[in-house]
């Protein structure tokens, strides 16, 4: 059998896998542990692998920067399924985005302190 290609629609697969580990036994499941050790710790595990992230993309190996990035990819859908958040939500801010240059989208945000 042909193996499918990968593409972007793996993290829309993956939320559900997340989102349904939500109550499941964290001595069987890392995502229940994740889940169970509260926001504060998911979201320290996101700036975690954020870090990693740009570690290995300081050093320059592509392979290195894609296993960071997928650890990274999988900790936020983690966090945005603990805060109830949906992958469309976030797909819809991107679209809303699209064809705006980024200086510009920049100036348009609403000024914060």
């Amino acid at each position: 059998m042909a193996e499918t290609p990968a593409t972007a629609e793996i993290l829309d697969r993956l939320y559900r896998t997340v989102a349904a580990r939500k109550g499941a036994d964290p001595a069987t499941s890392y995502t229940a542990k994740l889940y169970s050790r509260g926001t504060a710790k998911i979201a320290q595990k996101v700036g975690e692998e954020a870090v990693e992230t740009v570690i290995e993309a300081m050093r320059g190996d592509p392979a290195k920067i894609a296993a960071e990035s997928a650890d990274l990819l999988y900790h936020l859908l983690v966090l945005w399924a603990d805060a109830g958040l949906e992958p469309a939500t976030v797909w819809a801010q991107l679209a809303a985005r699209e064809g705006i240059g980024g200086i510009d989208e920049k100036n348009a945000r609403p000024k914060t302190g």
